[in-house]
């Protein structure tokens, strides 16, 4: 079964931190696509190890990312 899920990435440092907003599961990696890959294993580790309790009290069903203008100073 395939499910889809944000991946929100952004630079760290030398590196990126990759976010699963829906279950609050972070990696991270020397690249963009390293640090896509390794969220995706540990998303996929968790669905594997975690009971369906813990997966529907954890996941967040609508996530919303967007940008917007804030007044600043």
């Amino acid at each position: 079964m395939q499910r889809q899920i944000t991946a929100i990435i952004e630079r760290h440092g030398d590196g990126y931190v990759s976010l699963c907003p829906e279950l609050d599961i972070a990696s991270q990696g020397d690249t963009v696509t390293e640090a896509r890959d390794n969220l995706r294993e540990a998303l996929e580790l968790f669905f594997e190890i975690a009971s369906p309790e813990e997966i529907q009290t954890r996941l967040h069903e609508e996530v919303y990312v967007t940008r917007m203008e804030v007044a600043v100073g």
